[in-house]
């Protein structure tokens, strides 16, 4: 399966911006536009009908590729918390602890929402962070500082341990949702946090939030579909606190997070959507799959009435993103393999023989035919889809500049008037959004693995590491976007070049590109 060279430049999020293009040049912030980023979580690039996904239909995020402006080029991280990390700080993952850590260790396991237990929990946790330095801004920190209310609701923070006292910290005026990594992996949640609160979900009876098993074990399909305990999926209740925090501040600006579960497994869905209910080309865990993918695709499009309903749908950024890239979680005996080629019957090893979709039978190609899958440093592993869409404010376009997660922060505070929001690794690429001027050509962006770290230029050149194999590569992704022509000895001078600035970048130590948790 050929990836088109054109794929190749697609990004990791999308972002609905009514910007500060139409506001007065000499104050950028005269109009302070609301921003909402929804963050989808293991969405890889393919599930978008925007990029050919044959299955079923996107129409709301189409809707921002379509009329706004797409970024071909972005990148996120291999894997969902150091995304959020990133995302939430303005570093690349590659930094490992030296500005921030993902998680301190503990976990939120199931205290069934009791004060007591959850204040010990808490207090540990806290005892053990690791903040920015004071003056170094958070992402909601930037916004508050604009005189923005600021509020997350999904899977808050990085996604793994988070504290109300962290919360509070971090900038956020208002959040909803799992505090968690556990708990979050489940989509019937018996509690959920409210700005410091345990909120009880009736009918949600499952300490681990109903859980399910990945792939298609015995017995696997019939304990899904056992609705016993689960009363109120979790994206319709994050839906409705949405629509809540929009008609709340309608008259103020804010800056909402939604940092969503879908469509993150393993596959959990309410019903098989009609959608695809009579896809004879899905089997049932695929169509439940496929349902969790129509489910974050009507959420957005929910998000998209209430701001209409509110009348602000003009002076609002809608931000839609994905925090890596794509995850098999349909594998499927003699079908789909998360880890094995299924036609040359052999396993993925990330070096010499790379996943492929044609290869383990993933029927909705959600790499786009890239190599690597999440926690890769392959392009499926962190090349993500990103679009802007500004209604009568962002011309409708496509751009080619490399761009990263760890770059929206700058972008913000740009837009926003900002100033001193810390020694940031990321670059503004609001003027690149408002007037299509070209971020600096020597541009580079970096990122973490579990096999080691990487470095793409804007050239197309990209060299990764492989800890296991104690090897590298060298690619030129505008020629081979799918990493299969190691160039590493016909450009030696290219390649020490690249791995000077990524050891740089990495600390001096390759292992700080090497980043498991999440």
């Amino acid at each position: 399966m050929n990836v088109p060279k054109s794929a190749f430049v697609g990004a990791a999020a999308t972002l609905l911006v009514f910007s500060a293009g139409t506001l007065c040049a000499a104050n950028p912030v005269s109009r302070k536009p609301n921003v909402i980023f929804i963050y989808a979580d293991d969405m890889g690039k393919g599930m978008l009908s925007f990029y050919g996904q044959k299955h079923f239909k996107t129409p709301n995020i189409d809707k921002i590729f379509q009329n706004g402006i797409e970024f071909r080029n972005a990148y996120g991280c291999m894997l969902s918390a150091p995304a959020r990390a990133s995302l939430l700080t303005g570093y690349s993952d590659c930094r490992g602890r030296q500005k921030w850590q993902i998680s301190n260790g503990t976990q939120i396991v199931p205290t069934q929402g009791d004060p007591a237990a959850l204040k010990n929990v808490f207090e540990r946790i806290d005892k053990n962070d690791r903040v920015l330095p004071k003056g170094d801004l958070y992402l909601a920190q930037v916004f508050q500082k604009a005189g923005y209310v600021t509020g997350e609701i999904g899977k808050l923070e990085w996604g793994f341990t988070a504290t109300p006292k962290q919360m509070s910290d971090h900038g956020w005026d208002y959040y909803y949702g799992y505090l968690d990594h556990v708990r979050c992996h489940g989509f019937y949640p018996p509690f959920l946090f409210e700005n410091g609160s345990v909120v009880k979900i009736p009918g949600n009876t499952h300490d681990n939030c109903a859980k399910s098993v990945e792939g298609e074990p015995p017995g696997a399909a019939e304990k899904r579909r056992n609705m016993a305990g689960k009363k109120v999926y979790s994206q319709n209740l994050f839906d409705e606190k949405i629509a809540a925090f929009i008609q709340k501040n309608k008259n103020n600006p804010f800056f909402l997070l939604h940092p969503t579960q879908l469509p993150h497994g393993p596959v959990q869905a309410p019903e098989i959507h009609r959608a695809v209910a009579n896809n004879n080309a899905l089997t049932p865990l695929e169509k439940e799959y496929a349902t969790m993918m129509i489910l974050l695709d009507e959420s957005v499009g929910k998000i998209m009435s209430e701001l209409k309903k509110n009348g602000i749908e003009k002076n609002t950024i809608l931000v839609f993103s994905s925090d890596n890239g794509h995850e098999i979680y349909t594998s499927q005996p003699g079908r789909t393999g998360k880890y094995r080629d299924l036609k040359n019957k052999r396993a993925f090893d990330d070096f010499k023989h790379k996943y492929r979709s044609d290869l383990n039978g993933d029927v909705f190609n959600g790499t786009m035919g890239m190599s690597g899958l999440k926690r890769s440093n392959l392009e499926g592993g962190v090349h993500v889809p990103l679009a802007f869409f500004g209604q009568g404010m962002l011309p409708a376009g496509s751009r080619g500049d490399l761009v990263s997660n760890y770059d929206f922060i700058s972008t913000m505070a740009e837009m926003l008037g900002v100033k001193n929001i810390g020694e940031k690794d990321g670059l503004s690429y609001w003027k690149t959004l408002m007037d299509a001027e070209k971020l600096p050509r020597e541009r580079v962006v970096f990122f973490g693995s579990n096999t080691g770290p990487g470095i793409v230029e804007n050239s197309g050149w990209k060299l990764r590491r492989h800890n296991k194999f104690d090897a590298w590569e060298l690619f030129n992704l505008k020629d081979d976007p799918e990493e299969s022509k190691n160039l590493i000895e016909e450009n030696p001078a290219k390649a020490e070049a690249l791995k000077k600035q990524l050891l740089e970048a990495c600390g001096g130590n390759f292992q700080n590109g090497v980043n498991t948790a999440g």
